[in-house]
């Protein structure tokens, strides 16, 4: 597959910028660059959901134009976002057959059960078929999502972030996978942030820069720091420092947990007894491999979820049962692990996605009707502030990039009146700068007296952020770490996998 000088334009600004780019088959190509480089666009051109402003795409020798997904993939050409894209009340088959040319009247669901199971075996992508997407973890969600463009017969294979979510051991099963079809001639584009997976498992890296191609390279012949300057022209490789600017002091408590109970979508319990002590000027980590109530714990917290059973105080108020409005009244503020569906509403524009907090609120708030000249000021002053990257304050937020759609949440969130910051995932797929950027951003939360829950797979960021470090298993607290250090990273994979610190 070629791509030779692709221009493509949003609102006036070139998300990319005449670029060149090539796969071939049996090898992993390796696309870099911070968020808002182009990446995403680029690939989007090529999997039909943009049509390029200039440039052509050349698929085994042939010149093509794609005016639909739908005509990617029937040249063989398969995206798998980040976000997943699948529909949830649906099972795993009736998602594979969704976009299927000539499906018959009467769908043999036996035949293309059979069909799904022979690929999940060939491919080491076991999964259900007659399992509903909703039932699944974030995992096997993704191998439904590999699966569909096997199904479709998609030869070249483009992963956008594929291992943000999953754990150890799903990435290294996931690789494996990518290892076989390499052998099997498929050409795969694989886009990350984590320099340390690129050189594992690529064979080329190319690397934009604001819409451009900085320049490709062999993967053997590239270095960390080569690929950071290349990127965002510095060497920093974004390896955070294990000390912190100052040390935490005992301040009073904000948040206090007690035997907290909560169920999950499918009515089980998810947070089982978890009891814990927030106090001001403290980040308080909370480490796990996804799916062990770290969501549901989150949401609990904001308002958003039913706590069954425990008491759950802000300061002193018995907040067990407030609404996650009532929570935001008291500085209780909220950012989601899914930007997009939870945290932001994608077709609004930016300066309506900073009012949707506190729209009921002075100075919002005139009475039956809302100030949108404030609305506007706001939102002008916080996009200078935090260095948000758009067109313009009318642009629906879905235009902008992964890394200036989070900065738009904790400048919302951040921006006054703020007690108590529930962070979930907060630098997930973010890039070296946009990560240092947030890390920055819940430091600072903290130096002005913020409590500050943080809960994230990256054990590294926990590490070096936490001031006290919990570790949850199956909806219960394994242990509590207080200032923990690199020397207790095996006790917390202990803790990780089941056994308790005090065994």
């Amino acid at each position: 597959m070629k791509m030779r000088g692709i221009t493509k334009s949003f609102y006036g600004m070139k998300a990319n910028d005449c670029v060149d780019f090539d796969l071939r088959g049996g090898e992993v190509h390796a696309l870099l660059g911070e968020n808002g480089a182009g990446k995403s666009t680029l690939m989007s051109v090529l999997c039909g959901l943009y049509h390029p402003d200039e440039g052509t795409i050349e698929v085994e020798g042939q010149r093509v134009e794609f005016r639909s997904p739908r005509d990617a993939i029937s040249r063989g050409i398969g995206i798998v976002h980040q976000h997943f894209m699948l529909v949830p009340s649906l099972t795993v088959w009736e998602n594979l057959v969704l976009g299927s040319k000539d499906l018959p009247f009467v769908v043999n669901e036996d035949a293309i059960c059979e069909r799904i199971k022979d690929l999940s075996q060939r491919y080491g992508l076991d999964v259900d078929p007659s399992a509903p997407i909703w039932t699944l973890s974030i995992g096997e969600q993704q191998r439904v999502a590999i699966l569909r463009m096997l199904y479709h017969e998609a030869k070249i294979l483009i992963l956008d972030e594929p291992t943000s979510v999953l754990t150890p051991q799903e990435i290294e099963h996931l690789f494996s996978t990518i290892k076989h079809m390499k052998k099997e001639g498929y050409g795969i584009i694989f886009i990350s942030h984590k320099l340390k997976e690129v050189f594992e498992i690529s064979d080329r890296i190319t690397v934009l820069r604001r819409g451009k191609v900085v320049g490709s390279l062999n993967a053997r012949e590239a270095t960390p720091e080569m690929l950071a300057e290349m990127m965002v022209g510095s060497s920093d490789t974004g390896e955070i420092p294990r000390t912190k600017k100052s040390p935490a002091t005992k301040g009073k408590p904000i948040l206090i947990a007690e035997g907290l109970v909560v169920r999950n979508d499918k009515g089980l319990v998810a947070v089982d007894g978890v009891s814990f002590t927030l106090r001001e000027g403290q980040i308080f980590g909370i480490a796990g491999v996804s799916g062990n109530g770290q969501g549901e714990l989150a949401e609990a917290l904001a308002g958003m979820r039913r706590i069954e059973s425990g008491k759950l105080y802000l300061v002193t108020e018995d907040v067990t049962s407030a609404s996650a409005r009532h929570m935001v009244d008291l500085g209780v503020k909220y950012v989601p692990a899914d930007r997009k569906g939870v945290g932001l509403v994608p077709n609004m524009n930016v300066a309506e996605n900073v009012a949707l907090r506190k729209y009921w609120h002075s100075p919002y708030s005139k009475g039956f009707f809302i100030d949108w000249d404030e609305v506007h000021r706001h939102s002008k002053s916080l996009v200078e502030s935090y260095e948000i990257l758009t067109p313009g304050l009318d642009v629906p937020v879905r235009m902008l990039s992964g890394g200036n759609q989070q900065k738009l949440i904790l400048a919302r969130e951040l921006s006054d009146n703020l007690r108590l910051l529930v962070a979930m995932q907060p630098t997930w797929g973010l890039d070296v700068k946009a990560t240092a950027f947030v890390r920055e951003k819940l430091m600072s939360a903290r130096a002005e007296g913020a409590a500050v829950l943080l809960i994230s797979e990256d054990l590294d960021e926990l590490l070096a952020l936490s001031d006290e470090l919990a570790v949850i298993y199956r909806g219960k607290i394994m242990g509590i770490l207080e200032g923990p250090g690199a020397g207790d990273i095996e006790r917390i994979g202990l803790m990780m996998a089941g056994i308790s610190s005090n065994s």
